[in-house]
């Protein structure tokens, strides 16, 4: 399995790259969410990469950042009907945070905006992801949606680290908060999570 590319970024188009690893040049179809986060040519690039085998082809498949390829495996591994293309095309068509968020309030239309994503696919997306974005999804477009302040972003990462570990998003606001008011302003988003897992044990 190869999990990763680290390499000279030798071409770079919309949908896809080549990464000269040694010597080696890899050719990997990339969303257009991660072509945005590349260096430009000739510059020194990471790529965290899915490996799909078919029997006519062995095709890898890119991502700047893990969001997106947890992303991108959910899609083809639990959605019935949506392969590596039409994944790739959510990812370009809508950010991580904005399609959880829309996955966990059942916006269909939203999903069906995306190119290649029709009505049924995305109430089959909806149906079929929602238990796994779950309330954590909700939250974190909300957020999004604001502008945060630094105290309030690791208020917020605490939070969906809580939600991640099994709180309910009330409880992991109320308990992030308190302990914030015990520690300081200067806390860390770790010792927030910290304090609030042994607050909450």
């Amino acid at each position: 399995m190869i999990t990763f590319l680290h390499g000279k970024l030798i071409e770079a188009l919309p949908t896809q790259v080549v990464v000269d690893v040694h010597g080696v040049g890899y050719e990997v179809l990339i969303p257009l969410s991660s072509f945005d986060k590349l260096p430009p040519p000739g510059g020194e690039v990471k790529l965290l990469t899915q490996l799909i085998v078919r029997e006519d082809a062995h095709i890898l498949y890119g991502f700047a950042s893990a969001v997106e390829r947890d992303l991108f495996r959910m899609l083809i591994n639990n959605v019935s009907g949506i392969g590596p293309k039409t994944a790739l095309n959510i990812l370009s068509g809508m950010n991580a945070v904005a399609f959880r968020g829309a996955v966990a309030k059942g916006d269909v239309k939203a999903l069906s905006q995306i190119s290649g994503v029709g009505k049924k696919t995305a109430e089959r997306i909806v149906v079929e992801l929602r238990d796994k974005v779950g309330a954590a999804g909700a939250w974190e477009a909300a957020s999004a949606a604001r502008s945060l302040s630094a105290a309030d972003q690791k208020i917020n990462d605490a939070v969906l680290a809580l939600m991640a570990l099994g709180f309910k998003q009330v409880e992991a606001h109320d308990t992030v908060r308190g302990v914030q008011a015990m520690l300081g302003p200067e806390a860390s988003t770790e010792e927030l999570v910290r304090a609030s897992l042994k607050k909450g044990a």
